[in-house]
């Protein structure tokens, strides 16, 4: 298997509508974010950097459940993109962001914010792989 062969359509449709997901989940969640990493908006002082990292991080995320999903599951759809997405975040997204916060005495409030953030982004890379199925189905 190349690579290079995944459903690229696919793989941008899931980081743009991750990011979208994203802007609601912590515009909804903002003020318990906050609080949860002990600082106000002005002490943040991110700018816009952040959002540009969101995306190309999103973007490698959707890349590599594209890839994963057939490898893991033998298939390329819903389920099998969804499985891919929660065995990912379970394994590897919640298990470092404990390990993390736990050194640098963060609250498990910002855990939950966070890991139930990147477990939605998974999932619906996930679904949206799914969705297009597999690269030959796709037109490249």
């Amino acid at each position: 298997m190349s690579y290079l062969a995944v459903n690229w359509l696919a793989v941008v449709l899931a980081t743009v509508a991750s990011f979208a997901f994203g802007a609601v989940w912590y515009m909804s969640l903002s003020r318990q974010w906050l609080a949860a990493v002990g600082k106000t908006r002005e002490q943040l002082g991110v700018g816009s950097t952040p959002f540009i990292w969101s995306v190309v991080v999103e973007f490698v995320m959707a890349y590599f459940i594209a890839l994963f999903t057939p490898a893991l599951m033998g298939a390329v759809d819903i389920g099998a993109g969804i499985a891919t997405g929660v065995l990912c975040w379970f394994g590897f997204v919640l298990t470092s962001l404990i390990m993390n916060h736990r050194y640098e005495g963060m609250k498990w409030s910002l855990t939950l914010i966070d890991g139930l953030h990147i477990l939605g982004v998974l999932i619906i890379h996930g679904v949206v792989i799914g969705l297009f199925g597999p690269v030959a189905a796709a037109a490249v």
